[in-house]
């Protein structure tokens, strides 16, 4: 991990991306972040919370499997397993 120590008004440069000491007030520290917009900006629990969401939706469930399979079985789509 990188540590920089920086006053309020101060910017942290990196390749695209800024990331400036907006406040500071007792232990909290409001920071700003400018990017481009193809680089995603989290805060660390929303990342991991969208982690899992495209986790879940990636991941069927057994019946949504079996679902579609009947589904494309019924059109035709699929023939039947052999027996």
């Amino acid at each position: 991990m990188l540590v920089l120590t920086r006053r309020t008004s101060q910017s942290m440069i990196g390749e695209d991306v800024v990331i400036t000491i907006l406040d500071i007030r007792g232990d909290q520290v409001r920071i700003g972040v400018s990017a481009p917009r193809h680089v995603d900006v989290h805060r660390k629990e929303v990342y991991r919370d969208l982690q899992a969401a495209n986790r879940s939706a990636a991941s069927p469930t057994p019946a949504a499997v079996s679902a579609l399979g009947a589904l494309l079985r019924d059109s035709g789509a699929v023939a039947p397993p052999a027996p």
